[in-house]
């Protein structure tokens, strides 16, 4: 922990963090790695981190020793802080004159209701930053030799909830027809009506369909079906938050990629 708080950044210009802001942060998919150079630089300076309940406790340890922390996650099925309490603890942190490090998991304008927060804090003349993070939607792909885009296989990639909502949600139908791949963050739950949903849209049963979970954490994984089974074989494998969904060819690139790997291996032995 001491060697992670000594860490020095280069000599290249980082904004200060000023008393009374507050700074929306990307702490990205899991791995600290991977967290940019300005959000290293946000958490070392902040008074106060007000953070989601899957920020890796390596990240938090780059804090400064002082630093307090409030959790504030939202976990599916589970009790919740209510958004509109954390987006006033903001402003009150920011008038008690805390620099204040808002901590959020990819990106805070991707699934992380990030621009309700920020709107509260302009409403009430609190000063705010926003700083970007890789969101889990395309970091996580890469951790597992899948890419977002590939020449002669998607021209286009969808990034999708997996929340269906009082009223269903997403047209399912509709994004099935598109014929792009889809990446669909928070489906554990719904994997079985939106799979089912997207079949009806015209995939085909054997579509390839992956799930990752924890994406770049050491407990990641990958479980790879197709869109007809993963639902059966979620189940079976008992994968739990936070996963995506990924839906398209360009699951089918790790194979590609695996039968090279082999290939080679073979014609290093022989």
């Amino acid at each position: 922990m001491a060697a992670s708080r000594s860490l020095v950044l280069p000599a290249i210009d980082l904004p200060e963090l000023g008393r009374g802001e507050v700074w929306l942060v990307g702490a990205g998919p899991g791995a600290p790695g991977l967290l940019t150079l300005e959000a290293l630089n946000a958490i070392q300076q902040a008074d106060v981190i007000v953070h989601d309940a899957l920020i890796d406790p390596r990240v938090l340890a780059l804090a400064k020793p002082t630093a307090r922390f409030e959790a504030v996650g939202k976990r599916g099925g589970r009790p919740s802080a209510d958004q509109d309490d954390i987006s006033e603890r903001l402003v009150v942190l920011a008038r008690n004159g805390e620099r204040v490090v808002r901590l959020k998991g990819g990106d805070p304008f991707v699934f992380g209701r990030g621009g309700e927060e920020v709107l509260t804090l302009a409403q009430n003349d609190v000063a705010f930053r926003v700083l970007p993070g890789l969101t889990a939607g395309l970091a996580g792909l890469t951790a597992f030799s899948i890419p977002a885009t590939m020449r002669g296989l998607n021209q286009a990639i969808i990034l999708a909830t997996g929340h269906l909502g009082a009223e269903g949600g997403l047209d399912w139908p509709a994004l099935a027809r598109t014929g792009q791949p889809l990446v669909i963050y928070m489906a554990v739950r719904t994997i079985a009506p939106i799979t089912e949903a997207l079949r009806a849209g015209g995939l085909a049963p054997e579509t390839a369909t992956a799930i990752i979970s924890a994406a770049t954490t050491p407990a990641a994984s990958i479980l790879v079906s197709t869109l007809a089974e993963i639902a059966d074989a979620a189940e079976a494998a008992a994968v739990a938050a936070p996963a995506l969904l990924v839906v398209g060819s360009i699951v089918s690139f790790r194979d590609t990629l695996d039968q090279l790997a082999t290939t080679l291996q073979t014609e290093a032995d022989a």
